[in-house]
């Protein structure tokens, strides 16, 4: 039978080596962790990544792990538990990332923590039509012509209450500017959405501040800005165009604005190829030659200056005008003014 003294030294002899095991198990763990939450490749490339909403933490694990982008979903669990990032608060945001393999896996956490979605540009000019930011998109490769048109023709008065009630499209509403979205709203109904939000942000409330200073609707005040927008080309002219249309307008006078003729009939004029008196006079309640008053939407996305301009326009006795094909205009009182500077430029651009 073993005596006291020797069981007491076989004690001792396990207790001193207690701290060394502990040491060598601390040791290996912080080992292990340091190589698990490490890069799994210094040379791998970043890849698109997407979480969908309600995708729960282990699951996101599980996902990059496979991917590739992280070494064990287990440590994702571990290191979420440790960082307190659990699902009911939504730590983890759904979205579009640009992860990479040689990113360590606490900046990948991090990352989608902080919703750092990629982001997608695009920019859309002052004076552009419906048809053509179509185009726009679908050369982008982003979404066809057609599926574009579809959304800015649902007119949305339940998310945007504001909208006039008598438009049958989006045209003009659409505003134009430099946008930055996450990558899952590049979407026609997406686009159009933050495009209809700009115009709340920074059109609306101009209107909003001026209207009792002025007779046009909202949609009236978006159509005339719409034609001043197409005519405009020298910005120093903006109001004097805007105080020419107000002035017909208020006089009864036909607008009598090119720029409506090729929307109507989905033409181009160019120096060399002017609108035909056939063009002009063809009937359309877009043809401000052939119809009275403004057309029945806009015909473009004004900018800012052009909605400006018609708020504000120029008190001048000027009706008629003419483009110099520099980029101004000849401005006339009567129409016998108006035809001997249409003349003149005629035979100046002959000359050339």
């Amino acid at each position: 039978m073993m005596s006291y003294q020797k069981r007491g030294w076989q004690r001792l002899f396990i207790f001193s080596l207690l701290p060394l095991l502990l040491g060598i198990v601390g040791s290996t763990s912080w080992l292990w962790w340091s190589w698990v939450i490490s890069p799994v490749s210094s040379t791998a490339k970043p890849q698109r990544f997407q979480i969908h909403k309600g995708t729960a933490t282990q699951q996101i694990g599980a996902k990059l792990e496979q991917a590739g982008l992280i070494r064990s979903k287990y440590a994702w669990s571990l290191l979420a538990r440790y960082k307190n990032w659990q699902d009911p608060k939504g730590d983890f945001q759904a979205g579009t990332y640009e992860l990479s393999a040689n990113q360590p896996m606490n900046v990948i956490a991090e990352t989608i923590r902080d919703g750092k979605v990629v982001q997608t540009s695009f920019t859309i000019p002052e004076g552009w039509s419906l048809r053509q930011m179509a185009r726009y998109f679908q050369e982008k490769g982003w979404f066809s012509a057609e599926d574009f048109i579809k959304a800015a023709s649902k007119v949305d008065r339940k998310q945007f209450s504001w909208l006039p009630a008598d438009i049958p499209i989006l045209e003009g509403f659409l505003f134009p500017d430099t946008y930055q979205l996450p990558a899952e709203k590049i979407t026609p109904q997406g686009v159009v959405e933050q495009m209809l939000e700009r115009f709340e942000q920074t059109a609306l409330p101009v209107y909003q501040k001026e209207k009792g200073k002025t007779n046009f609707t909202l949609k009236e005040w978006v159509t005339l800005a719409s034609i001043v927008e197409k005519e405009a080309v020298v910005a120093e002219e903006r109001r004097r165009i805007a105080g020419v249309f107000v002035s017909r307008l208020q006089k009864g006078i036909k607008l009598e604005s090119d720029p409506t003729v090729e929307y109507a009939f989905g033409i181009t004029q160019t120096p060399d190829r002017p609108l035909t008196f056939a063009q002009v006079r063809q009937p359309s309640p877009y043809n401000t030659y052939a119809t009275p008053g403004l057309p029945p939407t806009p015909i473009a996305a004004p900018g800012l200056p052009a909605l400006q301009a018609v708020l504000n326009p120029e008190n001048t006795d000027y009706l008629f005008f003419v483009a110099r094909y520099d980029g101004t205009h000849v401005f006339s009182r009567t129409i016998q003014e108006h035809e001997a500077a249409v003349a003149q430029i005629r035979r100046e651009r002959q000359k050339r």
